[in-house]
């Protein structure tokens, strides 16, 4: 099995001039984030938040034993990166405003473990024009460094208004 493209740093953000700019784009590879370090203390921040203390995230000495040989990230905690990547792998000037909207299909294909570096990477999927802006959806595969697999995949919903 072949691993994902980890050799290419993050790409510089794509910036559209104005939210109708995504409807030409649509299918377009919109760039990677900057690598981002996971570690134990993440973790424990995003179980204490969540009140999630699972052995398999929160404590190591079990965890060695288990099936993935050590401590792995929260799902979610993966999954709550793609807000953190997303203005870095794109931005949309002359928007007055964006949203979140939602998400669909979020799948977490890979464990993400203590220590590993991960990244986001988009891709433009759908635009549609709606009522004073555009909604967009994106996805973002939350790339694991060296992983075949990555640790979510997730196609976001965003709303920019003019």
């Amino acid at each position: 099995m072949s691993t994902l493209d980890v050799s290419a740093e993050a790409t510089p953000v794509r910036v559209f001039a104005q939210p109708g700019e995504l409807l030409d784009a649509v299918g377009e590879r919109l760039g990677a984030s900057p690598w981002f370090d996971i570690d134990q203390a993440r973790i424990n921040q995003f179980a204490d938040a969540t009140l999630d203390h699972q052995w398999v995230h929160v404590d190591p000495a079990r965890a060695a034993s288990g099936p993935f040989g050590g401590c792995i990230a929260h799902g979610y905690l993966t999954l709550s990166l793609v807000n953190y990547f997303l203005p870095q792998i794109v931005r949309i000037d002359g928007a007055s405003m964006g949203v979140n909207y939602g998400c669909e299909r979020v799948r977490f294909p890979a464990p993400v473990r203590v220590g590993a570096r991960v990244r986001g990477v988009g891709e433009l999927l759908r635009a549609e024009a709606l009522e004073g802006g555009v909604q967009a959806w994106i996805r973002v595969s939350v790339e694991i460094e060296g992983e075949a697999k990555p640790g979510c995949v997730v196609d976001t919903i965003s709303r920019y208004y003019f």
